[in-house]
């Protein structure tokens, strides 16, 4: 006897396990000093609209900056 396909969840568990991904792997990233470039973003836009929001790219090098220096301005410790 065959068993009948198993119902699939529906739009709400999954919008509630997409988001908790998210979170997961947010958390992950901030753990090991990835920054997230959406918030910031985010951020930006409301806070700062009459301000220009810098690419990923150059988002991602001044976060790099920030946490490890540069050629220019180097951290110690």
């Amino acid at each position: 006897m065959r068993r009948p396909p198993p119902e699939a969840p529906d739009a709400g568990v999954i919008a509630r396990l997409h988001a908790a991904w998210k979170k997961a792997a947010q958390t992950a990233n901030l753990a090991v000093g990835m920054p997230d470039y959406e918030n910031y973003v985010r951020h930006r836009r409301a806070a700062h609209p009459d301000e220009a929001v810098m690419s990923y790219d150059e988002f991602f090098r001044e976060r790099q900056d920030a946490r490890y220096g540069s050629a220019a301005n180097p951290r110690c410790c």
